[in-house]
């Protein structure tokens, strides 16, 4: 999964300011594109530290949204507050969307604060039948037709 520097950081942020609950969230793009271009922070409306799940309410009005403007949910995003970025077993039986990048971002051991200075866990996977597959995340200054400047990549480690 490709992503630009400023969705990384706007996830990585939202997980941080949601913490010691389980941020959750939608990066969206224009349809068939696998593009992830817009940010959209949702409510974690079970406010708990082991569980998301998106207000119901939020999650319909962004579904007519992207319906209007030909965009679709190119990454569903999520926290985990105490364990590492790696789906649960309810993360991968309430995962519905196929073509989806599936993002964890793990705030344990401080990395939920402003100060930590140590590597994020951001990791992507593909959620389909209950198979979860991990993904490269390559993040990148900008997209661009041709050519994008990769920052960083989750598999080097590097940040």
């Amino acid at each position: 999964m490709i992503i630009e520097q400023a969705a990384y950081d706007a996830i990585v942020a939202h997980a941080r300011r949601d913490h010691p609950d389980e941020a959750c969230g939608v990066v969206v793009g224009p349809e068939g594109s696998d593009r992830p271009e817009r940010v959209v922070p949702m409510l974690n409306a079970a406010m708990s530290p082991t569980f998301y799940e998106f207000d119901a309410d939020d999650w319909k009005k962004l579904y007519d949204e992207m319906w209007d403007n030909d965009e679709e949910a190119v990454v569903v995003y999520h926290s985990h507050t105490a364990t590492e970025a790696y789906p649960s077993r309810t993360d991968i039986a309430i995962a519905q969307l196929p073509t989806a990048h599936y993002v964890l971002v793990s705030t344990r051991d401080g990395a939920d604060s402003l100060t930590y200075d140590g590597p994020v866990e951001f990791r992507s996977f593909r959620i389909v039948g209950g198979e979860v597959t991990e993904e490269e995340v390559k993040v990148v200054t900008a997209f661009s037709e041709r050519h994008s400047t990769e920052l960083h990549s989750s598999e080097t480690g590097e940040n």
